[in-house]
């Protein structure tokens, strides 16, 4: 495996693969590299003859300095998992080579790049929308894999693929758990010994909601879930929208849409760490 940094190098690299007719994949990250992460990475090398893992901790996404701050960097680590998950190239570019100048673009989806993680950090998905497509620009590959923990930046990554007429495809990999149900996150090494117990909680409410959904309103089951989690010392949900899978605009019944998913985000801790999680009610218009 190959850890490139420049990216005429990287398309230097990549240009006889290219050339071979040799499918390309790419995994986006920000680094501190995880078990979500590597699954993303197997299917790529499962898919594609090349695979790219750009590790890159894109500071146009960050509305909040003290986030981008603390951030986990495990660069060495990153690569030894990518390379033991199939990966032929690492790209760990710096924020200068990825930005040679002030990136000024704006990208707006509305509704999906401005209801909930939208409203709650302005300018994130432009930052998102901004390094994607400048990687994307860079690798040219013909799929890009991403985790369905961040539901809604799937969408988002979707409706910029329409808008900058990329040919790339966006394939969506399940979330993956530790055992006791927290999903998978590079924030969560920031998590307290104390903080950890908590955080298996979100996923505990969003699953208890399942069931509540088969007999209660969508009002009453979010009411429900946002009362449980902020009854726990230690956390408290900044929100918790019931959703449309497609356009993320809210339901208020369970049959309004084909599918229908609960998003939600919740401060763990004193310091706070800031967590994300989603649930699925309804599919194709069935439990």
């Amino acid at each position: 495996m190959e850890v490139i940094n420049g990216i005429v190098a990287l398309q230097n690299a990549l240009y006889a693969s290219r050339k071979a007719g040799k499918r390309i994949g790419l995994v986006p990250t920000m680094g501190a590299l995880h078990e979500g992460h590597a699954s993303l990475i197997r299917q790529s090398a499962k898919d594609c003859d090349v695979t790219v893992v750009s590790v890159f901790l894109n500071p146009t996404q960050f509305n909040d300095q003290n986030d981008l701050a603390r951030y986990p960097k495990t660069l060495e680590a990153d690569c030894a998992l990518a390379e033991s998950c199939g990966a032929d190239i690492v790209f760990a570019p710096s924020v200068e080579e990825i930005y040679p100048t002030p990136d000024t673009r704006v990208f707006a989806f509305p509704p999906v790049t401005t209801v909930m993680e939208g409203a709650y950090r302005p300018g994130h998905f432009n930052g998102v929308c901004q390094v994607v497509s400048r990687l994307f620009y860079i690798v040219k590959p013909h799929c890009a894999y991403f985790g369905e923990k961040d539901w809604q930046q799937v969408a988002v990554i979707k409706r910029l693929v329409g808008f900058i007429n990329s040919e790339v495809e966006i394939i969506e990999c399940p979330t993956v758990r530790e055992s006791d149900g927290l999903a998978k996150s590079s924030r969560n090494t920031l998590l307290t010994p104390e903080e950890r117990l908590l955080a298996p909680k979100i996923y505990e409410a969003l699953q208890a909601s399942v069931a509540q959904s088969q007999t209660k309103t969508v009002g009453e089951v979010h009411d429900e879930v946002v009362a449980q989690l902020n009854a726990i010392d230690g956390l408290r949900v900044e929100y918790f929208d019931i959703v449309d899978g497609a356009t993320l605009l809210p339901v208020t019944r369970w049959d309004e849409a084909a599918e229908v998913v609960g998003c939600i985000t919740v401060y763990c801790g004193a310091t706070p760490i800031r967590l994300i999680d989603h649930i699925t009610y309804r599919k194709e218009g069935k439990a």
